[in-house]
């Protein structure tokens, strides 16, 4: 049978009904680097309740991001574990900012905690301003190599052993856990590049992918599904969308304007230059699609939408429709060989309930429906 598990996001840099204003913006920025208005601060009190609405709506895990003005992803996970019972906790972590050993007793810690609830994201690159500020110059080729001895170093720590490590970037002795992890958590990992494809092959367990189109999407996943079974390595594969529903067609694009109707000329210049600066190739292919679709309202297929990329990087393109249309966009990626979905959008507490309560269940409904004709 298919099965599919959703994912959602935690808001930690803040939350609004509305991207891009940066007359209302309070200074929060979105963990790609790019302004989003928050008028709702990302209180203790406030994501609690976005990680009790995703265990409800039915979610499996929620990611916990990094960068810009973010609440610490572990500092989050360790409270919010102890308000939830079975919701699972994908923290994002940066081999720049934290040493591979002291995250990995960081994480064995908390994971304790939760009885095993807490996974890892390692996140190679992010804005350059962002990662300066960390310390981080090196290049984009080195970053990813830095990844690669970053994640076998806390597999190896994960999984009990004692050992000495010579790499180019970690040198260590004696390496150990003094707090053994019972399960040894899987590795998300992304990136669109050649040596992040390669990196993901070698050593991740999860490959993440922003969504695009159909066809789009379906030649990356591709590429990595192929490099992944030259290596006899099988990995999992997510792939992430921003949500905005309707009871229309028409209805819902109405509410996808209307999250970038405020937006402000300056925040677009900045994405751009940003963009320009990040360099990185998946950053810029969602850009480019976001360009080429300008006079088609953004849209880049059936109820694919890309305005959200004018000011949002990394994951911007939403599914826009109605539940139905959703759902039914949703099984279309998971026949391609998606066993996650990533789904979030703005506000993120009202679209968490509202895919719990419209989406998630029609498509475990189709998806049961076609079994069955099977049979």
């Amino acid at each position: 049978m298919t099965k599919v598990e959703f994912i959602t996001m935690a808001p930690t840099s803040g939350d609004s009904e509305y991207v891009g204003n940066q007359t209302s913006n309070k200074g929060a920025q979105t963990w790609s680097g790019v302004g989003v208005d928050s008028d709702r601060e990302p209180s203790v009190e406030y994501i609690t309740k976005v990680a009790q609405a995703a265990e409800k709506a039915g979610f499996s895990t929620l990611l916990l991001p990094i960068g810009g003005s973010c609440v610490d992803s572990l500092v989050a996970a360790s409270h919010l574990t102890a308000h939830t019972k079975t919701l699972n906790y994908l923290i994002a972590v940066r081999p720049g900012s934290t040493a591979p050993t002291q995250l990995a007793k960081q994480y064995s810690s908390v994971n304790y905690w939760s009885n095993n609830r807490v996974f890892v994201n390692v996140v190679t690159g992010g804005a350059p301003k962002e990662l300066e500020n960390d310390g981080d110059f090196l290049s984009h080729t080195d970053r990813y190599k830095r990844t690669r001895e970053y994640i076998e170093i806390l597999k190896r720590l994960f999984n009990g052993e004692t050992f000495d490590y010579n790499g180019e970037f970690y040198t260590l002795k004696g390496a150990n856990l003094p707090l053994p992890v019972k399960n040894a958590p899987p590795i998300f990992f992304g990136g669109s590049s050649p040596i992040a494809k390669e990196v993901a092959t070698d050593v991740a367990d999860v490959y993440m992918l922003w969504g695009e189109t159909l066809e789009t999407t379906k030649q990356e996943l591709d590429s990595v599904v192929k490099l992944a079974k030259e290596k006899n390595r099988d990995l999992s594969y997510s792939v992430s969308f921003q949500v905005v529903l309707g009871e229309t067609e028409e209805a819902a694009f109405e509410n996808a304007n209307k999250i970038i109707s405020q937006v402000d000329p300056e925040v677009l210049e900045a994405k751009h230059a940003n963009t320009v600066s990040n360099g990185a190739v998946g950053v810029s292919r969602l850009h480019q699609l976001m360009l080429e679709s300008k006079d088609n309202n953004f849209v880049i297929a059936p109820n694919i939408w890309a305005g959200l990329t004018q000011v949002l990087s990394g994951n911007s393109i939403a599914l826009v429709g109605t539940p139905q249309q959703v759902a039914e966009r949703i099984v279309e990626f998971v026949d391609l060989g998606f066993d996650k979905v990533l789904l979030r959008g703005f506000p993120h507490l009202e679209v968490i309930e509202e895919i719990g309560e419209k989406v998630i269940p029609l498509v475990h409904e189709i998806l049961a429906k076609r079994e069955e004709q099977l049979v």
